[in-house]
C-alpha cells in the first residue's frame, strides 16, 4: 500500500461536513484526516504487538 494513499472516503467525509455544518471541505482535509487514521493505525497495531496478538482489535485503539 502506497503511503500516500487515502484510508478515508472522501465523499462520505465531505457529505458529513456539508450536512453536519453546511460547509465545504477542501481536499488537503481528506490528506490529513488519512495520515491521521494511519497514526492511530500505528499506535495500535504497537499495541496488539505488545500484548503478544496478532489481530488489531478496539481496545488497542
Amino acid at each position: 500500500m502506497a503511503e500516500n494513499e487515502n484510508l478515508v472516503i472522501a465523499s462520505k467525509v465531505k457529505a458529513y461536513i456539508k450536512t453536519t455544518a453546511d460547509m465545504k471541505c477542501s481536499a488537503a482535509v481528506i490528506d490529513i484526516l488519512s495520515d491521521k487514521v494511519r497514526e492511530m493505525c500505528d499506535k495500535a497495531i504497537a499495541n496488539a504487538k505488545a500484548a503478544k496478538k496478532k489481530t488489531v482489535q478496539d481496545k488497542d485503539f
